[in-house]
């Protein structure tokens, strides 16, 4: 990787990732910001990196249905000019439930990583959103590594087996610094369940990890949403994430719930659980 992620980074809906906010992301010592569901201009990555003095920008993802693979390029390219080192490119198939054109996807995946390679993106500065083994490989194969959403320290051990030793695994986590464990499953359910709970390609993936169809019914079992959403004080927190660490991930991307609120108190005590 020529892009330093550091072990800990903050995920968020890029309409959440205010300037004010990257600073106190870099000021914490966070290593990245993941911008959920990047728009396809992706100025809001000039934005934040204007913003900050060194944390990077990542995308997670760029959506390939919505975004073309030049336009992709287009924006890797400016903001290499303008921010060179900073800026890493997520892309990802996205979910047949959200798109019309939804078809052939890993083929589509392949052409896509093509034209990427074609306009001059360099693999090392792509990652590929994957989950399944098939998508996993290619990700390994063609970029940098993968970033998989909506999933356990489990799963991260299966995906490091798959990727080998030597790619980058970047998996997503969510959490709610909440002692109480109702509340804090509470908290956690409304972004589990809707829309994760209905899309296809995360319930088979969480079939593959041995959740049950009981388990994804409703907004989710206690032992699905205990595995996906880590919660309890700031060290329980810092333990769970730390458990992605030892599975094999180079770089945990954090998600505070319930979305909506100010992430920075919980990252604030995070950090210091973290020794960042």
């Amino acid at each position: 990787m020529t892009v330093e992620l550091g072990r800990y980074g903050v995920w968020a809906p890029h309409r959440a990732l205010t300037p004010e906010l990257a600073q106190e992301v870099e000021r914490l010592g966070y290593g990245a910001i993941w911008l959920g569901v990047s728009p396809g201009d992706l100025s809001v990555v000039d934005t934040l990196l204007e913003a900050t003095e060194r944390i990077t920008v990542a995308t997670g993802i760029v959506n390939m249905w919505q975004t073309s693979p030049q336009d992709a390029a287009a924006a890797y390219h400016r903001i290499e000019r303008e921010h060179p080192g900073r800026f890493l490119l997520g892309v990802g198939i996205g979910h047949p439930e959200a798109t019309a054109e939804y078809r052939s996807p890993y083929a589509t995946m392949v052409d896509y990583l093509d034209r990427l390679d074609a306009a001059q993106v360099p693999l090392d500065r792509c990652v590929l959103a994957a989950l399944g083994p098939r998508a996993l490989a290619l990700a390994a194969e063609r970029t940098a590594g993968a970033h998989p959403y909506l999933v356990s320290a489990a799963h991260t051990r299966q995906a490091r087996e798959v990727l080998g030793p030597d790619a980058l695994l970047a998996p997503e986590h969510k959490i709610v610094l909440d002692t109480d464990a109702a509340a804090a499953r509470a908290a956690a359910r409304p972004t589990v369940a809707n829309p994760y709970l209905k899309l296809r390609n995360y319930r088979a993936n969480l079939l593959r990890l041995g959740y049950t169809e009981e388990d994804m019914a409703g907004e989710g079992s206690d032992r699905l949403i205990d595995a996906l959403v880590a919660h309890g004080d700031a060290e329980t927190v810092a333990a769970s994430l730390t458990a992605h660490l030892d599975a094999g991930a180079d770089h945990v991307c954090i998600q505070v719930l319930p979305q909506g609120t100010d992430p920075r108190p919980t990252l604030r005590a995070l950090a210091d659980a973290l020794s960042l």
